[in-house]
């Protein structure tokens, strides 16, 4: 099975809404990519970023905002 790498060097990244002043428990987004959405810490911008497709980042969102998750 092939790699495929996603070039992240000029992404715009977003913070979350849910971010504190504290730098608590953060994480960034880059919106507009065909098909996919990455995802990284945000306390660690030079970090590793995980790619999800964006159908799977879509429900994540729906079910946490919908407390649909266990302990959320």
């Amino acid at each position: 099975m092939a790699s495929t790498r996603i070039d992240l060097s000029t992404a715009v990244w977003r913070k979350s809404s849910y971010t504190n002043g504290d730098g608590g428990n953060c994480v960034e987004v880059v919106d507009g990519l065909p098909g996919i959405v990455p995802v990284r810490d945000s306390k660690d911008p030079h970090g590793p970023a995980i790619v999800f497709p964006a159908a799977a980042w879509s429900s994540f969102v729906c079910a946490v905002k919908d407390a649909a998750l266990p302990g959320t």
